[in-house]
């Protein structure tokens, strides 16, 4: 019986690795459980109540499992953990969970992720930072609609020429179009502040000359209300958001940079209002030498539309930090060519179904995800994997969705589709791995919480120090100087400081096929000082094949035949070479009994009524085969040339052996040695014997290795060396390796190994070689130094500035910061920094 449960309650790998080994420890039970979805799939003996599981979740943790249904499926969201460290003990009492629905297709998140990961369902502000929302990138896996740009009621399912004018029909939902909307919205804003502003500025200037030509056409009361008309576009058209952002940060307690900007510029405005209608309430510090009340509608009007500017700036250095998911999306093609009773047909690629034979023609895009059925080409998959070579691909290969094919044509099977495609996924991972925050920003964070507080309460001191102390008009040079320290101070460059780098790093690391799970594991990468590392398909290329079948009794054949029949059933990449190797010789399969799977030794069944073992040596034990001295003698003398060899048994005799080579990669070696030439100590530890895996790493100078590894042999040997503070990253690609990643510091998975794999893993390489490794190790060290540098700036820039518009500057030199002068400096510290993250676009590795 296999039923399916949802589990809530899990935050982290650790604690999906937990879970399962409590399920599994139930009698009659084999479960597998995912963290996202967070699901348990078991397959029980016997039936088992819910309460039961329950009970024995209960005892490990504050888990609940309750059955999956479809009713339930309806109102499902998925619970994805807030990017933190979780504790050995995985004790989430402090943890705040964020509630993600698995569809996020037209949702929103905050670029400063201030409330975690977080999404939000229209278009706006963050409601904590006031931030503007930006719309999280997808593949748009539902159909696109096509119509006519001259007659708007032709509207069609798939492209082509419109039937009344025979113009090509374009999609109705044109891409980026969300990141434009915004952007030239800003933009329009903006054209309308300058406009206004510029003359108030002018007006402002002009009265400071001696002189005042001004003055011969009206008198300064008049120009005083030219200056209040002309503000008022700016007040309360382009940057009313401001103050509607402002007035929200206020009454939530959400304090930010537009609680600064509002109080600033709001006081100035005000003031300057009571100023030109009540100017007697004010004292004479406060007036001109004719008696009017100096007005600040141009230092309004100027600070406003320079951080109207600056958000400007931002909106467009922003939309580039998502360029590499843009790019992704750009990868997937909009139509394909069905193949069907013979003849070829245009679909759109959202009709696509598993199954169905595509033809690929010479320079298309892949489709889809699936398998070449008839023909061969060269594919240029240097978008998926940061490979620029093309790689050539025949008969049964697998082809990516979004790769380009060269000059050759070819049919193929479609087996992943619209959300299931590789693709899909990485765009998928690397939008959450943008949202999630590295433990690096809690400082900024800790501080953010307090900033805004701080700064105020600094302006109030810094009115009345001048107020007190300073030389006349105090009153004046208190108010301005005290706008100026509002103005000024930027909590935004702390907050964006992070997630600009971590979005553009992980955007990059996609580009080159790394592929990074979320922020922390894009931190700790950094600090890895042991590697450990599979040998099968991780080193080696994980396309072994059969060199020979020795049998002891010269009947190679029918040996041949039992093993290859009972390794039909096996999904081990060995297996697969047996079977391979038997159906090139034209061997049949027959039947077989009480098959099992042995992990980390082999397989046993029943071949024609005679118990079949084929393992390692650790099987033979365990099945207590007798093993002959020359036999014994010939495996040996094959493991020292490297060789995989599994032993053969039959009725509890060792009857022959299976040789299998699996070539070591190209790139396996200059990969360690770069590695530890870093520092990383490389440890290979394979379930192969110990003379095969002597052989490999002699040829790779390896100083650390150990052999004939159990899947809890390499678990024990992570926690041995985590114990030791070591930080271990851990490189596997099978189902044996998904305890020891989910374990490890790092669990680092091949793109070419099993899907369970790549789940218990926080970094996937698509291309499944050990140079991604050395990738990720230097994307790792680039995006923390530039989030460093970031950090740096932001806190250099804050602490310096503030001081500086408070006037500790005056008593010494006489400099005082103008609170426009501060507004510019405010606006383009957020821009600087986001500048800064985008340098790692163009990052060498």
């Amino acid at each position: 019986m296999i039923h399916s449960y949802n589990i809530t309650g899990m935050t982290c790998d650790g604690c999906r690795t937990k879970v399962e080994k409590t399920l599994n420890a139930i009698d009659g039970i084999v479960a597998t459980v995912l963290l996202n979805p967070p699901t348990a799939t078991i397959t029980m003996e016997k039936h088992i109540s819910t309460a039961q599981l329950q009970e024995a979740l209960t005892a490990v943790g504050k888990y609940t499992i309750e059955t999956s249904n479809a009713e339930n499926s309806k109102h499902t969201t998925t619970n994805v953990p807030v990017a933190k460290s979780c504790c050995s003990e995985h004790s989430h009492s402090d943890k705040k969970e964020a509630i993600i629905p698995s569809n996020t297709k037209g949702k929103y998140y905050c670029p400063m992720h201030c409330e975690g990961d977080k999404i939000y369902d229209k278009a706006g502000d963050c409601p904590v930072c006031g931030m503007h929302l930006e719309k999280i990138q997808e593949l748009n896996t539902s159909p696109i609609k096509f119509t006519c740009p001259m007659h708007p009621e032709v509207i069609k399912d798939t492209p082509g020429s419109c039937p009344i004018c025979g113009m090509d029909l374009v999609p109705m939902e044109p891409s980026d179009g969300e990141d434009q909307k915004t952007y030239k919205n800003l933009v329009k804003k903006m054209k309308v502040a300058v406009i206004f502003t510029v003359p108030v500025f002018a007006i402002a200037m002009i009265e400071m000359m001696p002189n005042n030509p001004l003055l011969k056409i009206m008198d300064a009361t008049k120009w005083n209300w030219v200056q209040f008309t002309l503000s008022l576009p700016v007040v309360f058209y382009a940057c009313w958001m401001f103050f509607v952002r402002a007035f929200k940060s206020i009454i939530t307690w959400n304090l930010n940079m537009f609680t600064l900007i509002g109080i600033g510029t709001g006081v100035a405005f005000l003031f300057s209002l009571v100023g030109m209608f009540f100017p007697s309430i004010f004292p004479n510090e406060f007036k001109t030498e004719t008696g009017a009340v100096l007005l600040y509608f141009e230092a309004t009007t100027v600070i406003l539309t320079l951080v109207l500017l600056g958000q400007l700036l931002e909106a467009k250095a922003h939309s580039q930090t998502s360029g590499a998911i843009k790019e992704l999306l750009k990868l997937a093609p909009t139509e394909a060519t069905l193949v069907i009773d013979g003849s070829d047909k245009v679909i759109s690629i959202h009709d696509i179904k598993k199954g169905d034979l595509l033809r690929v023609k010479p320079g298309d895009k892949i489709p889809v995800d699936g398998k070449i059925s008839d023909g061969e080409s060269s594919i240029d998959e240097a978008m998926i994997t940061g490979e620029p070579i093309p790689v050539d691909k025949k008969k049964d290969d697998n082809v990516i969705a979004g790769t380009i094919n060269g000059n050759k044509s070819f049919v193929m099977i479609a087996e992943k589709v619209g959300s299931e495609t590789l693709l899909s996924q990485i765009v998928k991972m690397v939008n959450d791995a943008s949202r999630s925050k590295a433990p690096i920003q809690k400082l900024a964070d800790s501080i953010a919480k307090y900033f805004v507080p701080i700064v105020v309460t600094i302006s109030v001191i810094t009115f009345f120090v001048w107020a007190k102390f300073g030389p006349e008009p105090a009153l004046v040079y208190g108010f301005i100087n005290a706008i100026a320290v509002l103005i000024i101070a930027c909590p935004c460059a702390l907050g964006l400081a992070t997630p600009m780098s971590v979005m553009v790093g992980v955007g990059k690391g996609a580009q080159l096929g790394v592929l990074i799970k979320n922020a922390e594991a894009l931190e700790n990468m950094n600090k890895v000082n042991v590697l450990i590392t599979d040998k099968t398909g991780t080193i080696t290329e994980g396309k072994p094949s059969v060199e020979k079948v020795f049998a002891s009794n010269n009947n190679e054949n029918d040996l041949l035949q039992n093993i290859a029949s009972l390794n039909q059933y096996s999904e081990h990449p060995l297996a697969q070479a047996v079977v391979n190797y038997a159906k090139a010789k034209n061997i049949s399969l027959i039947e077989i009994k009480d098959f099992e799977a042995v992990a980390g030794k082999g397989v046993t069944g029943t071949v024609t009524n005679k118990k079949v073992a084929l393992g390692n040596k650790k099987l033979m034990e365990q099945v207590k085969a007798t093993v002959s001295d020359d036999l014994e003698n010939k495996i040996i003398a094959e493991q020292k040339l490297g060789k995989t060899v599994s032993y053969i048994a039959v009725d509890g005799i060792a009857v022959g052996f299976v040789s299998i080579t699996d070539a070591i990669k190209i790139s396996s070696k200059e990969a360690i040695k770069e590695l530890m030439r870093q520092g990383v100590e490389v440890i290979m530890l394979t379930g192969d014997n110990v003379n095969t895996a002597k052989a490999v790493a002699d040829e790779l100078n390896l100083s650390s290795y150990k052999a004939s590894c159990l899947p809890e042999d390499k678990l024990n040997e992570i926690k041995r060396l985590q114990s030791e503070g070591k930080i271990v990253a851990m490189a596997g690609d099978g189902i044996n390796d998904a305890p020891a990643l989910a374990q490890a510091d790092i669990g680092i998975a091949m793109g070419t190994g099993t899907d369970v794999a790549i789940e218990s893993a926080k970094i996937t390489l698509v291309k499944g070689d050990l140079q991604g490794i050395v990738k990720a190790k230097n994307l790792s060290h680039a995006v923390m130094r530039n989030i460093k540098q970031n950090l740096f700036f932001a806190f250099f820039y804050n602490v310096l500035g503030v001081p500086i518009a408070a006037g500790v500057l005056y008593p010494f030199f006489g400099i005082l910061l103008s609170p426009m002068i501060a507004a510019l400096a405010m606006s383009f510290s957020s821009v600087s920094v986001i500048v800064n993250a985008l340098r790692l676009r163009s990052l060498k590795l």
